[in-house]
């Protein structure tokens, strides 16, 4: 996730006006917040057609994806003052805001890169280990990209499908969230290779409300490769 470091406006004035701009010990009090900000995708928004629209990926990545940047890092400067100040209500107040807008960010900064062009490798079957571990926990892969796909359609309102490294089973399960929680609300042994996003602003304008249809395509665009990269570099 691309971010940068920024000084808090707030705390800089407050420096100057006690003089802590010196190279005294007063600077240290200076808080630095992390800024967030979206990510390039490695391909065109018109990519990954027929499958997923270039008009869907444009805004799924320009509009929505950057709102939940843009209220993360708002959440995030609230929270630094709310700290600062010592107010208790607001800190804990500012949770369900962070957690939904941060998680928002980590989902699609992993699902963009779940995606690739068919002609990258798109679509292609996983090899290797992965896909020695799929065959092994859900009997072949097509078994594994129906059951996702049925969970998928099934999950009740917005959220997320994942395919998931279980560390302490050692073993590849398939996980949902709800809303924009990220995997590691269901626990840190959960490491995501492949989310996906049920959420009506990843298809309605091209698949209306039929999310089954959406599930379908999906797999044709699938970046197999970068999950398996995932696992090999977990799974160790």
């Amino acid at each position: 996730m691309a971010f940068c470091a920024l000084v808090s406006k707030k705390a800089l004035g407050s420096a100057l006006r006690s003089g802590a701009a010196d190279l005294g010990s007063g600077l240290c009090q200076i808080r630095r917040l992390q800024t967030f900000s979206l990510p390039d995708l490695s391909y065109d928004y018109g990519a990954l057609e027929p499958a997923i629209s270039g008009e869907i990926m444009k805004i799924h990545h320009q509009k929505h994806h950057q709102a939940y940047i843009t209220n993360y890092n708002k959440a995030l400067e609230q929270l630094d003052e709310a700290i600062q100040k010592g107010d208790t209500s607001k800190v804990v107040g500012l949770q369900s805001a962070i957690k939904f807008n941060g998680g928002g960010h980590i989902n699609h900064s992993i699902f963009w890169k779940n995606l690739a062009p068919t002609n990258e490798g798109g679509g292609e079957p996983p090899k290797g280990a992965l896909g020695w571990a799929i065959d092994a926990d859900f009997g072949s892969f097509e078994a594994l990209v129906q059951k996702m796909s049925s969970e998928g359609a099934a999950l009740q309102g917005s959220g997320w499908v994942w395919l998931a490294l279980d560390k302490e089973l050692k073993k590849v399960r398939i996980e949902t969230t709800a809303n924009q929680d990220p995997l590691v609300t269901k626990g840190l042994h959960l490491v995501p290779l492949l989310g996906i996003d049920v959420w009506e602003h990843a298809y309605y304008l091209q698949y209306k409300n039929v999310r089954p249809d959406y599930l379908k395509n999906i797999w044709k665009v699938i970046n197999w490769k970068h999950a398996s990269d995932a696992f090999d570099g977990e799974a160790a």
